[in-house]
Protein backbone atom coordinates (compact mmCIF):
# COMPACT_ATOMS: atom_id res chain seq x y z
CA UNK A 1 0.00 0.00 0.00
CA UNK A 2 1.62 3.01 -1.07
CA UNK A 3 0.10 6.28 0.37
CA UNK A 4 1.21 10.18 -0.49
CA UNK A 5 0.67 12.94 1.63
CA UNK A 6 0.96 16.04 0.02
CA UNK A 7 2.41 19.69 1.34
CA UNK A 8 -1.49 21.26 0.82
CA UNK A 9 -2.97 17.97 3.00
CA UNK A 10 -4.54 16.17 -0.12
CA UNK A 11 -3.61 12.35 -0.26
CA UNK A 12 -3.18 9.56 -2.75
CA UNK A 13 -3.56 5.93 -1.50
CA UNK A 14 -2.85 3.21 -4.24
CA UNK A 15 -2.16 -0.44 -3.41
CA UNK A 16 0.58 -1.96 -5.78
CA UNK A 17 0.62 -6.21 -6.35
CA UNK A 18 3.35 -8.21 -8.24
CA UNK A 19 1.52 -8.21 -11.16
CA UNK A 20 1.33 -4.47 -11.43
CA UNK A 21 4.15 -3.40 -8.85
CA UNK A 22 4.47 0.18 -10.90
CA UNK A 23 3.25 3.53 -9.72
CA UNK A 24 2.80 7.00 -11.71
CA UNK A 25 2.22 9.93 -9.61
CA UNK A 26 1.62 13.25 -11.35
CA UNK A 27 3.33 16.25 -9.06
CA UNK A 28 1.38 18.57 -10.82
CA UNK A 29 -0.67 21.94 -9.49
CA UNK A 30 -4.48 22.04 -10.40
CA UNK A 31 -3.66 25.62 -11.86
CA UNK A 32 -1.34 24.01 -14.17
CA UNK A 33 -1.71 24.86 -18.02
CA UNK A 34 -1.99 22.72 -21.12
CA UNK A 35 1.71 22.33 -21.74
CA UNK A 36 2.63 21.33 -17.95
CA UNK A 37 -0.01 18.17 -18.41
CA UNK A 38 1.62 17.06 -21.51
CA UNK A 39 2.49 13.79 -19.45
CA UNK A 40 -0.80 12.88 -18.15
CA UNK A 41 -2.28 13.39 -21.79
CA UNK A 42 0.29 11.12 -23.60
CA UNK A 43 0.35 8.21 -20.58
CA UNK A 44 -3.73 8.52 -20.89
CA UNK A 45 -3.96 8.39 -24.42
CA UNK A 46 -1.75 6.00 -24.94
CA UNK A 47 -3.55 3.54 -22.12
CA UNK A 48 -6.84 4.19 -23.88
CA UNK A 49 -5.25 2.73 -27.73
CA UNK A 50 -3.66 -0.55 -25.20
CA UNK A 51 -7.01 -1.29 -23.49
CA UNK A 52 -8.68 -1.26 -27.20
CA UNK A 53 -5.94 -3.25 -28.86
CA UNK A 54 -5.38 -5.75 -25.72
CA UNK A 55 -8.51 -5.94 -23.87
CA UNK A 56 -10.04 -8.46 -26.70
CA UNK A 57 -13.85 -8.28 -26.03
CA UNK A 58 -13.98 -4.74 -26.55
CA UNK A 59 -12.06 -5.44 -30.07
CA UNK A 60 -13.61 -8.26 -31.24
CA UNK A 61 -16.74 -5.81 -30.31
CA UNK A 62 -15.92 -3.53 -32.89
CA UNK A 63 -14.31 -5.90 -35.41
CA UNK A 64 -18.16 -7.53 -35.33
CA UNK A 65 -20.02 -4.23 -35.48
CA UNK A 66 -17.58 -3.51 -38.84
CA UNK A 67 -18.46 -6.42 -39.98
CA UNK A 68 -21.99 -5.95 -39.95
CA UNK A 69 -22.74 -2.27 -41.02
CA UNK A 70 -22.31 -1.69 -44.57
CA UNK A 71 -22.55 1.07 -45.91
CA UNK A 72 -19.76 4.32 -44.69
CA UNK A 73 -22.64 6.44 -43.55
CA UNK A 74 -24.19 3.55 -41.41
CA UNK A 75 -20.89 2.73 -40.23
CA UNK A 76 -19.86 6.37 -39.03
CA UNK A 77 -23.42 6.47 -37.27
CA UNK A 78 -23.07 3.54 -35.65
CA UNK A 79 -19.53 4.09 -33.87
CA UNK A 80 -20.51 7.76 -33.01
CA UNK A 81 -23.65 5.74 -30.86
CA UNK A 82 -20.98 3.57 -29.40
CA UNK A 83 -18.47 6.31 -28.68
CA UNK A 84 -21.03 8.92 -27.39
CA UNK A 85 -22.92 5.71 -25.31
CA UNK A 86 -19.65 4.74 -24.19
CA UNK A 87 -18.31 8.16 -23.27
CA UNK A 88 -21.07 8.73 -20.94
CA UNK A 89 -20.99 5.66 -18.52
CA UNK A 90 -17.37 5.83 -18.79
CA UNK A 91 -17.62 9.40 -16.80
CA UNK A 92 -20.50 8.00 -14.98
CA UNK A 93 -18.68 5.89 -13.29
CA UNK A 94 -15.59 7.36 -12.79
CA UNK A 95 -17.08 10.42 -10.81
CA UNK A 96 -18.68 8.11 -9.08
CA UNK A 97 -22.46 8.92 -9.98
CA UNK A 98 -23.15 5.09 -11.24
CA UNK A 99 -21.39 2.01 -9.62
CA UNK A 100 -22.65 -1.62 -10.86
CA UNK A 101 -21.16 -5.09 -9.70
CA UNK A 102 -18.37 -6.15 -12.67
CA UNK A 103 -18.97 -9.69 -12.89
CA UNK A 104 -22.67 -8.66 -14.19
CA UNK A 105 -21.17 -5.80 -16.52
CA UNK A 106 -18.50 -8.09 -17.70
CA UNK A 107 -21.01 -11.13 -18.85
CA UNK A 108 -23.21 -8.85 -20.29
CA UNK A 109 -20.63 -7.36 -22.71
CA UNK A 110 -19.11 -10.87 -23.53
CA UNK A 111 -23.36 -11.21 -24.46
CA UNK A 112 -23.21 -8.11 -26.82
CA UNK A 113 -20.58 -9.84 -28.76
CA UNK A 114 -22.64 -13.11 -29.48
CA UNK A 115 -25.38 -10.98 -30.14
CA UNK A 116 -23.64 -8.51 -32.58
CA UNK A 117 -22.32 -12.05 -34.09
CA UNK A 118 -25.50 -13.45 -34.75
CA UNK A 119 -26.72 -10.50 -36.01
CA UNK A 120 -24.01 -10.86 -38.75
CA UNK A 121 -25.13 -14.36 -40.04
CA UNK A 122 -29.11 -13.29 -39.40
CA UNK A 123 -30.52 -13.76 -43.00
CA UNK A 124 -33.64 -11.57 -42.64
CA UNK A 125 -33.77 -7.82 -41.67
CA UNK A 126 -33.56 -6.79 -38.29
CA UNK A 127 -33.36 -3.50 -36.10
CA UNK A 128 -29.73 -4.45 -36.01
CA UNK A 129 -29.29 -3.65 -39.80
CA UNK A 130 -31.67 -1.26 -40.41
CA UNK A 131 -30.63 1.03 -37.24
CA UNK A 132 -27.44 -0.06 -35.73
CA UNK A 133 -26.72 3.26 -34.21
CA UNK A 134 -29.32 2.58 -31.76
CA UNK A 135 -27.85 -1.19 -30.93
CA UNK A 136 -24.96 0.37 -31.06
CA UNK A 137 -25.91 2.96 -28.54
CA UNK A 138 -27.41 0.29 -25.93
CA UNK A 139 -24.52 -1.50 -25.85
CA UNK A 140 -21.93 1.48 -25.56
CA UNK A 141 -23.23 2.06 -22.27
CA UNK A 142 -22.45 -1.53 -20.92
CA UNK A 143 -19.07 -1.41 -22.51
CA UNK A 144 -18.23 2.09 -20.72
CA UNK A 145 -18.60 0.46 -17.45
CA UNK A 146 -15.93 -1.95 -18.74
CA UNK A 147 -13.93 1.25 -19.99
CA UNK A 148 -14.36 2.29 -16.33
CA UNK A 149 -13.49 -0.49 -14.45
CA UNK A 150 -10.35 -1.02 -15.92
CA UNK A 151 -8.83 3.16 -16.05
CA UNK A 152 -10.36 2.98 -12.08
CA UNK A 153 -8.19 -0.11 -11.49
CA UNK A 154 -4.96 1.84 -13.24
CA UNK A 155 -5.81 5.27 -11.27
CA UNK A 156 -6.46 8.45 -12.22
CA UNK A 157 -4.49 11.84 -10.77
CA UNK A 158 -6.64 13.38 -8.30
CA UNK A 159 -6.22 16.78 -9.30
CA UNK A 160 -6.69 16.09 -13.40
CA UNK A 161 -9.63 13.79 -13.23
CA UNK A 162 -11.40 15.47 -16.12
CA UNK A 163 -8.23 16.02 -17.95
CA UNK A 164 -6.99 11.82 -17.87
CA UNK A 165 -10.82 10.78 -18.55
CA UNK A 166 -10.44 13.04 -21.82
CA UNK A 167 -7.55 11.86 -22.84
CA UNK A 168 -8.24 8.06 -22.44
CA UNK A 169 -11.64 8.80 -24.01
CA UNK A 170 -9.17 9.91 -27.08
CA UNK A 171 -7.00 7.02 -26.87
CA UNK A 172 -9.99 4.69 -27.08
CA UNK A 173 -11.14 6.51 -29.91
CA UNK A 174 -8.03 6.03 -31.76
CA UNK A 175 -7.89 2.54 -31.18
CA UNK A 176 -11.46 1.57 -32.52
CA UNK A 177 -11.16 4.01 -35.53
CA UNK A 178 -7.27 2.17 -36.72
CA UNK A 179 -9.00 -1.60 -35.41
CA UNK A 180 -11.76 -0.77 -38.18
CA UNK A 181 -9.64 1.30 -40.69
CA UNK A 182 -7.61 -2.58 -40.73
CA UNK A 183 -11.21 -4.38 -41.55
CA UNK A 184 -12.42 -1.96 -43.88
CA UNK A 185 -8.75 -2.85 -45.93
CA UNK A 186 -9.13 -6.24 -45.44
CA UNK A 187 -12.25 -6.84 -46.75
CA UNK A 188 -12.07 -4.89 -50.12
CA UNK A 189 -9.12 -6.77 -50.52
CA UNK A 190 -10.61 -9.67 -49.61
CA UNK A 191 -12.98 -8.84 -52.86
CA UNK A 192 -10.20 -8.20 -54.81
CA UNK A 193 -8.30 -11.32 -54.68
CA UNK A 194 -9.55 -14.64 -55.87
CA UNK A 195 -10.70 -15.33 -51.57
CA UNK A 196 -14.33 -15.63 -50.66
CA UNK A 197 -14.88 -12.84 -48.97
CA UNK A 198 -18.15 -14.66 -47.55
CA UNK A 199 -16.81 -17.32 -46.53
CA UNK A 200 -13.94 -16.08 -44.80
CA UNK A 201 -16.86 -13.67 -43.22
CA UNK A 202 -18.73 -15.96 -41.93
CA UNK A 203 -15.63 -18.14 -40.43
CA UNK A 204 -14.35 -15.56 -38.66
CA UNK A 205 -17.88 -14.22 -37.22
CA UNK A 206 -18.56 -17.85 -36.05
CA UNK A 207 -15.17 -17.98 -34.33
CA UNK A 208 -15.49 -14.67 -32.63
CA UNK A 209 -18.63 -15.96 -31.54
CA UNK A 210 -17.71 -18.88 -30.66
CA UNK A 211 -15.22 -17.59 -28.16
CA UNK A 212 -17.65 -14.75 -27.06
CA UNK A 213 -20.28 -17.14 -26.02
CA UNK A 214 -17.43 -19.06 -24.01
CA UNK A 215 -16.89 -15.98 -22.20
CA UNK A 216 -20.50 -15.14 -21.14
CA UNK A 217 -20.69 -18.58 -20.17
CA UNK A 218 -17.50 -18.30 -17.76
CA UNK A 219 -18.65 -15.16 -16.93
CA UNK A 220 -22.24 -16.25 -15.81
CA UNK A 221 -20.61 -18.57 -13.86
CA UNK A 222 -18.41 -17.19 -11.79
CA UNK A 223 -21.14 -13.87 -11.20
CA UNK A 224 -23.45 -16.67 -9.95
CA UNK A 225 -20.65 -18.24 -7.58
CA UNK A 226 -18.55 -15.65 -6.52
CA UNK A 227 -19.21 -13.47 -3.36
CA UNK A 228 -22.85 -12.21 -3.12
CA UNK A 229 -23.45 -8.82 -5.06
Amino acid sequence: MVVIEWRNGSRLLRVLTGSDPSLVVYGIPASAGLLALRPIVVDYTRLGIEHILTGFDHLLFVIALTLLVRGGRKLIGAVTAFTVAHSLTLACAVFGWLTLPAPPVEAAIALSIVMVCGECIRPTDSLARRAPWAVTFAFGLLHGLGFASSLLDIGLPEKHVPTALLFFNVGVEMGQLGVIALVVALRLLAERVSVQPATVRRGLVYAMGGMAGYWSIERIVAALTGPSL
